[in-house]
C-alpha cells in the first residue's frame, strides 16, 4: 500500500490512521507525506518518505494560506516556488521503486495528489482516491480548470519525461480511478448536496492521539469545571477574525483555548479564558460543555462522539460545508463569516451549552460512533483491488 497525501494534520492524520488498520490487517504501507508527521506515521507502524524538511513544510503551509486565503498566490505560483513539479516527478519515480506488481495499492488524497494517479498509469496499479469530506468532490471542477489554466505545461512536461501522454481531458482524467472513498457516513452526506453515487462512503475516520499524551494539570482543574472548548484547528489557515470573533463571544465563560499559534490570538485574552497549545482531544472534549471551533471534520468528529453541543465559525475550503451540513441535522449551530460578531458567537454559545437534549438527539442520528467502523470499512474496500494478506 503506497498512500501519498498532503496539507494539514486534518488531512494527514486520517491516512495515518487508515494506514495503521491496513498494517494490523498484514499489508505493507508506506506514506509519502511531509516530514513533520514522521513520527506519528512510525508509530502507527508505516514506513514514511518524507516528500519535503520541516522548515521547506513551513514555508509551504505558508504560502498555501496566502494560496487559499488572501489569494495573493496561483496554484502556478505554488508549483513554480516550491519545486512542486520536480517533487511530483521524485515521488513518482520513488512509488515506482517500491512497486511490487499484482500485489501494490496506490491511495491518496482526492483530487490534489497527482503522484499516485501518475504512478498508477505509469505502473498499471489501481488507484484509489480519498475524500476527506464531501466539499472535495464538489471542488473537482475547480481543479480541472487550474489544471486547464495554470498547470497542464508543466503537468505534461512531468508526464512526459515519465513516459505518459499528455492529459487532454482533465474532468475525465479525474475520475479514472478504481475506487473514490469518502470518509464520512451517509446521514452526513444525505444532510447537503449529496455527492456522487460511485463514492463508497465508509464513515468517519477519526485519527488516533499520540499515544502518551497527557494533561497538564492546569487543564485537569479546568476540565472539572466543564469549561467552554474553544478551538481553530492545528494551522494557519485561520483569518484573524475567527479568534476575534470566538474569543469575543466567550467572554466571561471558563474557557479551554487550544490554538498552536499563538500569534493569532487576540493580546491580552479575557479574564477565564485559558490558552494550551495543544491537548489530547480524545480526553479533553467528553468533558466540556459546548465546542466552539472552525468546521473541520476531525474537529466536529470529536464534538459528535463526544455527543458535546457545537457551534461552528466556518469559512474557507470544506468548512462551510461541514458546518452547513451539521447545522441541516440539527447538530450544529453555525455562523458564516458575515455573522461573526462577539453578540451572535454569545448568543450560539449560550444556547449550546443550554441544550441538555443534544446527546439524545445526536445519538439518534448519529448511532455510537464506533471509531473503528470507518478505517475498517475503508480497509476493506481497499483490500478488494489485490485481495487480504
Amino acid at each position: 500500500m503506497l498512500m501519498s497525501t498532503q496539507g494539514t494534520d486534518g488531512d494527514v492524520l486520517p491516512f495515518i490512521r487508515l494506514g495503521g488498520e491496513l498494517r494490523r490487517a498484514g499489508h505493507d504501507v508506506t506514506l509519502f507525506s511531509h516530514a513533520p508527521f514522521a513520527e506519528r506515521a512510525a508509530r502507527a507502524g508505516l514506513d514514511f518518505v518524507a516528500v519535503d524538511t520541516d522548515a521547506g513544510y513551513a514555508r509551504h503551509m505558508a504560502d498555501t494560506t496566502a494560496l487559499i486565503g488572501t489569494r495573493d498566490l496561483s496554484w502556478a505560483d505554488l508549483f513554480r516556488r516550491h519545486g512542486l513539479y520536480g517533487q511530483l516527478a521524485w515521488e513518482v519515480r520513488e512509488m515506482a521503486a517500491r512497486h511490487r506488481p499484482g500485489d501494490t495499492v496506490l491511495i491518496g488524497r482526492h483530487t490534489s495528489t497527482f503522484s499516485v494517479r501518475f504512478a498508477a498509469e505509469l505502473l498499471g496499479a489501481p488507484a484509489v482516491w480519498v475524500a476527506l469530506s464531501p466539499s472535495q468532490l464538489m471542488l473537482v471542477g475547480m481543479a480541472v480548470h487550474s489544471c486547464r489554466t495554470q498547470l497542464a505545461p508543466g503537468m505534461d512536461t512531468v508526464r512526459r519525461d515519465l513516459g505518459l501522454n499528455p492529459v487532454t481531458d482533465w474532468r475525465a482524467w479525474f475520475r479514472e480511478v478504481d475506487l473514490e472513498l469518502g470518509l464520512w457516513p451517509e446521514w452526513f452526506d444525505e444532510a447537503g448536496l449529496r455527492t456522487p453515487a460511485r463514492v463508497v462512503r465508509t464513515g468517519f475516520v477519526v485519527p488516533d492521539e499520540s499515544p502518551g499524551e497527557t494533561l497538564p494539570a492546569a487543564a485537569e482543574e479546568l476540565l472539572a469545571e466543564r469549561p467552554v472548548l474553544l478551538t481553530g484547528g492545528t494551522s494557519r489557515m485561520q483569518d484573524r477574525g475567527f479568534y476575534e470573533a470566538a474569543v469575543g463571544g466567550c467572554a466571561g465563560r471558563r474557557v479551554m483555548l487550544v490554538a498552536r499559534h499563538a500569534d493569532l490570538l487576540p493580546d491580552p485574552l479575557p479574564g477565564g479564558m485559558t490558552w494550551f497549545p495543544r491537548l489530547p482531544f480524545r480526553e479533553v472534549v467528553p468533558k466540556v460543555s459546548a465546542l466552539v471551533h472552525h468546521g473541520g471534520v476531525g474537529t466536529l468528529t470529536r464534538g459528535l462522539a463526544a455527543g458535546v453541543p457545537q457551534v461552528i465559525l466556518a469559512d474557507t475550503v470544506d468548512r462551510p460545508d461541514n458546518a452547513a451540513r451539521l447545522a441541516g441535522a440539527g447538530l450544529a449551530a453555525w455562523l458564516p463569516s458575515s455573522r461573526w460578531n462577539p453578540g451572535e458567537v454569545s448568543a450560539a454559545v449560550a444556547a449550546a451549552v443550554a441544550d441538555t437534549g443534544y446527546l439524545e438527539r445526536c445519538r439518534k442520528i448519529t448511532g455510537d460512533l464506533d471509531p473503528a467502523a470507518g478505517p475498517a470499512e475503508a480497509r476493506i474496500r481497499i483490500e478488494h483491488l489485490v485481495g487480504p494478506r
